[in-house]
């Protein structure tokens, strides 16, 4: 898996998602872009995508709690940085993806890797 929030401007491609006002504070959303299933967060009015695939086993992600800047997995426990996607405590040991946000005219677009 890839941090994507590392690749330049020009090899993403943005998708609006939701206006902004729909997503507040401490809340998620689930959405698919392409074949890809992402959950964004607004964290402190700070918005995060990753994806919403658990490493460890391939079950969702997204419905697990979140600890600070973490997610924790609803099944095993493993934990993922929300911010870099970064597999953060067993049993997860692989990355997931990790999206760039950005709100443009009140709507967030969530960014993916041009293929």
């Amino acid at each position: 898996m890839f941090n994507y929030t590392q690749l330049e401007t020009e090899k993403i491609e943005y998708f609006d998602i939701a206006p902004a006002s729909e997503l507040p504070n401490g809340e998620r959303l689930f959405v698919d872009i392409g074949d890809k299933p992402v959950v964004i967060f607004n964290i402190a009015g700070q918005f995060f995508a990753i994806g919403d695939v658990c490493t460890h086993d391939g079950g969702p992600l997204g419905d697990g709690d979140i600890e600070g800047d973490h997610i924790v997995c609803p099944r095993h426990g493993g934990e993922f940085e929300i911010r870099t996607g970064k597999a953060v405590q067993l049993p997860v040991v692989v990355d997931i993806p990790a999206y760039p946000v950005r709100v443009v005219d009140g709507m967030i677009q969530v960014g993916v890797p041009l293929e």
